[in-house]
This record gives C-alpha cells, sequence and structure tokens, in this order.
C-alpha cells in the first residue's frame, strides 16, 4: 500500500512568513517512492507557495502576482485607517467573535488555531472591538488582545476594491495554471481542497483577499489525506498544534 505524506508551508502571525513547501521524504527506495505524487500541500495566507510546489503555477508566475497583489493591498486604503489584532485564548469560538463584532467595521481575518483567531478592519473600531471580546471571553485567564504591526486590514471586507484587478492579473496568467495538479493543495477559501477547475482557482485565490483564511481546517484537511504533516520553514509553530490532533509534524527549518 502506497503511504502518503503531505509537505506544506507554515505560518502564523507569530512566525516569520516561509518559502514554498516541498516534498515529504518517503521510507521507500527511491525508485519506488511515489511521494511526488501523492503529496499534499498547504501555504498560508494566499497559498502561492503550496501551488508552486505542488507545480500548480510556476514560480516566475507566483513572483509577478505576489507583487501586484501586493501593490493593489497598499492601495486598497489610506494609510492609518486599518488594523488587525490577534485574539489569543483556549477553546476560541471562532463563531463567538465573529458575532460579538459583526457590527462593527472589523471583520475574521484568520482563524489560525482554537488558541488563535484573528480579526481585521478599520483602526477606529479596534477599541471597542477589544472591549467586547474582553467581556465575552473574560472567563478565560489566557485571554490576550495582541494588536499586530502591519500596514493594512488584510483579508478584510476593505480589500474587496481590488479583488477585480487582481481576477484580472491572474486571467493574464491563466493559461499556465495547472488546476488538475491544484487538487492537492488545500483553499484558504474554503477550508479544503481545490476543486481541480481552472475558474474555480482563480476565483479562490481571488476571493482570500478579503475573505477569512481558514487555516484551522487546512490542517484538519490535510490529516485527512496524509499521514505525515512535514512544517518547511522558520520556528515550528504547528509542532504541538498537529500534536494536539494526534498526528505527527516534522519540521524542517531549512532545505
Amino acid at each position: 500500500r502506497e503511504r502518503r505524506c503531505a509537505a506544506r508551508g507554515a505560518s502564523s502571525c507569530r512566525s516569520t512568513r516561509l518559502g514554498a513547501a516541498g516534498v515529504g521524504r518517503c521510507a521507500r527506495p527511491r525508485e519506488r517512492c511515489c511521494c511526488a505524487r501523492l503529496c499534499w500541500h498547504s501555504g498560508a495566507r494566499s497559498g502561492r507557495t503550496a501551488l508552486v510546489a505542488a507545480a500548480a503555477l510556476p514560480f516566475a508566475d507566483a513572483m509577478k502576482t505576489v507583487n501586484i497583489r501586493g501593490s493593489l493591498m497598499q492601495q486598497a486604503n489610506p494609510k492609518g485607517t486599518g488594523s488587525m489584532a490577534a485574539v489569543i485564548g483556549q477553546n476560541l469560538d471562532a463563531h463567538l467573535i465573529r458575532n460579538s463584532i459583526q457590527d462593527l467595521s472589523i471583520d475574521v481575518a484568520n482563524i489560525n488555531s482554537a488558541e488563535q483567531v484573528v480579526i481585521s478592519g478599520r483602526s477606529d473600531a479596534m477599541e471597542a472591538a477589544e472591549n467586547r471580546l474582553r467581556a465575552a471571553f473574560g472567563n478565560d485567564p489566557g485571554f490576550r488582545f495582541v494588536p499586530l504591526n502591519v500596514s493594512a486590514p488584510f483579508h478584510s471586507r476593505f480589500m474587496a476594491c481590488i479583488r477585480d484587478a487582481f481576477r484580472d492579473a491572474l486571467h493574464q496568467i491563466a493559461e499556465r495554471l495547472n488546476p488538475e495538479k491544484a487538487r492537492r493543495v488545500t483553499s484558504n477559501v474554503t477550508g479544503g481542497f481545490h476543486g481541480g477547475r481552472k475558474d474555480g482557482l482563480i476565483e479562490a485565490l481571488t476571493a482570500q483577499i478579503s475573505q477569512s483564511v481558514r487555516w484551522r481546517e487546512n490542517m484538519q484537511a490535510l490529516t485527512e489525506r496524509a499521514a505525515v504533516i512535514f512544517e518547511i520553514g522558520p520556528h515550528r509553530p504547528l509542532r504541538n498544534f498537529f500534536a494536539g490532533m494526534g498526528v505527527t509534524c516534522r519540521s524542517v527549518p531549512r532545505m
């Protein structure tokens, strides 16, 4: 029986952004190793590193779209009007967080784990959001509200204005996308794997600009298909995360 493995890029608000996810090593002899065919991938934020690792997106096009996406996101909001914060605690309920701030100009940006959820939105609404969340999670002794040093309200409704421009940029490289290989890469928008359609891949990459990153669901999706998880990049933010799920996570700090 062929052994399945997963390789992934790891990220959280407390870690350095990582490079491309690589292919996990298999114990089988090199001539019989099937990891390149059976490897599953996941990447932080937009997931472009994972798409490159899976050969679903050429490296040159990934760099081009990174530059375009970054420029558009910086232009989306006047400097100083947006901010983000990490909500840290024990067994955080993302739905409770969302309901607590639903009438504020704040969105849930990242559901990283049961201990960390990131919110994003207008700077002038962050204080109200903090007060409400402290009240909602007042019984949690480990609760913390940590403002993040960012330049814009990423993964919030305030990025929706640039979606059309970014979609146009993706259509310019559409002929070089490989949606079939993207089926082995998780989507930060859906929390599961990409569906294998080129139009669906473009829409998912576009939507993640202004929607929540469902990182925790991505990791759960990986564990359903992989026997071993490889965490590629500096630091080891996910070892304990996977240990709590009864899954082995092997760290690869450098390639």
